[in-house]
């Protein structure tokens, strides 16, 4: 199996155990306040639309040389979503979740608009998973 292949399943497997966490604390969260029930399910539905575009962004990562503009949207997309949960919390840890994914996405544009074909995109699963857990914490 190619090693893009492995980090491709293995960044899979993450925002799945990133996903069921997060649906774990979303039921976990039911016992309190309905705001507070609100906003982490504001917070796990948008963090739930990066992990697939996340996924996106890897698929379009490994086939950067049939169209690589799809890297371009991948990274528009999530950026996009980081606006909305940035706009829709004042939690602190949510916050810095948000700024780290959004340098990581920053960091693979750099490197994609320097020439990189196929740049690394762990820290941006990584800091996905991240945001995933701290929406559900």
């Amino acid at each position: 199996m190619a090693a893009a292949s492995r980090r491709s399943l293995s960044s899979r497997r993450r925002i799945a155990i990133a996903a069921t966490v997060a649906a774990i604390g979303l039921t976990a969260g039911l016992a309190t306040g309905c705001d507070a029930v609100d906003k982490a399910l504001d917070c796990v539905q948008t963090a739930d639309t990066i992990a697939d575009s996340v996924t996106g962004l890897q698929q379009a990562v490994e086939n950067a040389a049939n169209d690589p503009t799809q890297t371009d949207q991948s990274l528009n997309s999530i950026e996009k979503d980081l606006d909305k949960i940035g706009d829709k919390t004042d939690d602190a840890d949510v916050n810095k979740a948000v700024d780290d994914l959004s340098t990581a996405v920053d960091n693979v544009r750099t490197a994609v608009k320097n020439g990189d074909d196929t740049p690394d995109i762990s820290p941006v699963t990584d800091a996905a998973g991240e945001l995933t857990k701290v929406c559900t914490s």
